[in-house]
């Protein structure tokens, strides 16, 4: 059996107690064993500054080699007045520069969103999926919005909605051939 495919997943919240933190985990927690996803903090990124491209601070190339190192990428994120929060946004920008060095490009990848709102994320997902158009992360065209998302989850961040289980199930099963079929040759 050929080893797991490395998964770095990128919540977009910086929460430690964010429902899309705990949807991550829960996403993980269900993987098949041909998916391993790991989430890569994105807390403690400078701001991006085009003037340290050449020398970026340590924690911007950890970030950067993290995600040049995995095969696929998934994020997790709430919106943000119908977007993406700035600390994903500056993570893409981190990992993206120089240009044409993108520790993006080629990688397959996917997006879910989570809201307590009824149309879990819509504005997020779609502002980040135009993101990742120009930087050649192709994308499962699977769209998942998850609405109502504080009712997921019982006390302890467990996840307790077994429809929503099931859903994430039929994703994971959907995003593991889509890394295998747009692995870069």
């Amino acid at each position: 059996m050929a080893p797991p495919r490395n998964v770095a997943v990128i919540v977009g919240s910086l929460r430690k107690a964010s429902l899309n933190r705990k949807l991550a985990l829960a996403i993980a927690a269900l993987a098949p064993p041909t998916l391993k996803l790991s989430i890569v903090e994105i807390g403690d990124l400078p701001l991006f500054n085009e003037e340290w491209e050449a020398n970026p601070p340590k924690p911007a190339a950890d970030f950067k080699a993290a995600i040049q190192a995995a095969d696929a990428v998934l994020f997790v994120t709430p919106e943000y007045n119908r977007s993406v929060p700035g600390a994903l946004k500056n993570a893409i920008d981190v990992a993206s520069r120089p240009y044409g060095k993108s520790a993006w490009s080629g990688k397959p990848g996917a997006v879910i969103s989570a809201s307590p709102g009824a149309i879990g994320g819509y504005g997020a997902n779609h502002h980040l999926r135009q993101s990742c158009v120009f930087l050649n992360i192709p994308l499962l065209p699977h769209e998942a919005y998850i609405g109502q998302a504080h009712t997921l989850f019982d006390d302890a961040g467990n996840l307790k909605n077994d429809g929503t289980k099931d859903f994430l199930n039929q994703f994971l099963a959907r995003f593991g051939p889509w890394i295998e079929s747009n692995l870069p040759k």
